[in-house]
């Protein structure tokens, strides 16, 4: 399995971006997608995750962003709405077979993405 997360950039507080991950050498189906976030300094950390329409997010985007996946695709994205510059980080998207109760758990994913920066700046 290999995933491509793109998207990100430099935009103002306030601003919103959609991320992006494409999956390819194996269906997405079944299992957990999330989205992690490493700023400079900073140890990685959940973001949000999705399986079967089921979704969790960290307390610090509740609210202002939103995961989704399109099956067919095999792609998930991150709409990330209101970004404040504290959003500021390389965001991963990574793949999980692991339980749900495990899906803020960045060592239960098996399969990360290159990573994308978002800047958010005025």
């Amino acid at each position: 399995v290999q995933l491509q997360a793109f998207g990100g950039g430099l935009v103002q507080p306030g601003a919103s971006l959609r991320l992006s991950c494409a999956a390819s050498g194996r269906t997405l189906s079944g299992s957990i997608m999330g989205w992690f976030r490493q700023a400079p300094g900073k140890e990685r950390e959940f973001v949000a995750a999705i399986r079967s329409g089921v979704t969790d997010y960290a307390h610090s985007v509740k609210g202002r962003f939103a995961i989704s996946r399109d099956n067919a695709k095999d792609t998930v994205y991150l709409q990330m709405n209101s970004l404040e510059p504290e959003d500021t980080a390389v965001y991963f998207c990574a793949r999980s077979t692991f339980i749900w109760g495990a899906r803020q758990d960045s060592n239960r994913y098996h399969y990360w993405g290159q990573g994308t920066q978002v800047t958010v700046s005025s």
